[in-house]
Order: structure tokens, then sequence, then C-alpha cells
């Protein structure tokens, strides 16, 4: 016999199960190749500077300091922002993933130090979903906010 279940029970292991599944699977396709961070799908849920179009393109961060120095500030700057941790960490390149706060959503963020330009390439990415409210956009905002700081 099925012992008998409250719909709050019900509700809650719902709720549990759908907030476990908003992380997504890491993509595969991320990283440098070519000189090129992957580019952005067609929904509006990622910004990149290396995109050639106006809904999904951002400016590059501006660098003038060695690549080193500058992806270990941007380091501290990623790991300042609430919820965010680094997966992978090379000479030129971090990724970085940004996990919401309510229904643990997570956005997948790259950055490429291209030295010879003197820019770092980002781009920031949702896993799940098509509309992202532009927080892809504003946390990438946020960051060059932060990098343009003062004694940063």
């Amino acid at each position: 016999m099925i012992a008998h279940i409250s719909k709050d029970v019900v509700l809650c292991l719902a709720a549990g199960i759908l907030m476990a599944g908003c992380t997504g699977v890491r993509p595969s396709g991320l990283g440098v190749k070519d000189s090129k961070l992957a580019p952005c799908p067609a929904s509006p849920n990622c910004v990149s500077s290396q995109a050639g179009d106006r809904d999904h393109s951002v400016q590059p961060i501006a660098c003038t300091t060695d690549t080193p120095a500058a992806m270990a500030d941007l380091k501290r700057i990623i790991l300042s922002m609430k919820r965010s941790r680094i997966v992978t960490e090379t000479g030129n390149y971090i990724h970085a993933e940004f996990t919401s706060a309510v229904w643990r959503f997570v956005d997948d963020v790259e950055f490429y130090a291209d030295e010879s330009a003197g820019v770092i390439h980002v781009r920031s990415a949702s896993r799940l979903g098509t509309s992202d409210f532009g927080v892809n956009r504003k946390r990438v905002e946020a960051i060059r906010t932060a990098w343009k700081a003062p004694g940063r």
C-alpha cells in the first residue's frame, strides 16, 4: 500500500528536481580556437566581444598591462562577484561559471587575452533558455567597470 504523500511534499520535490536541472550541462565547444571564442547562438542570451551582430556584440576590455598581470586582476574581479567560480585557467584564458541566486541557472563566461591587440575578449552565455533579461550584458559591463576602477 502506498502511503499518502502531502501536496506540499510533492511540490517541494518537484521544485527541487526542477532547480537541480537548471544548471545545465557544461558546453563542449568552449575555449579558444584560432584566436576566437565560440560564436554566440542565435538566442539573445549571449554576448561576445567577437560577435559581428549588434544584438550579441559587446566591446572587448582594453588592456595595457602584460597578460599575467591582467589575468590575475581579472581573476580577482571574477572571484569578488557573487556565486562565481573559476573552472579553467591558462596563461591567456579564463572560463568562469556564474550561478543565479534563486533558480541556480549557470552562465559560462570566458575571457581571452589578446596581448598583440591590447584587449581581453569576453563571451558570456546562458546554458539554458532563450532570454536572460540582459543579465549577461550587465555582468560584462560590471566586470568592465571593476576593471576600470582606480587601484584595481
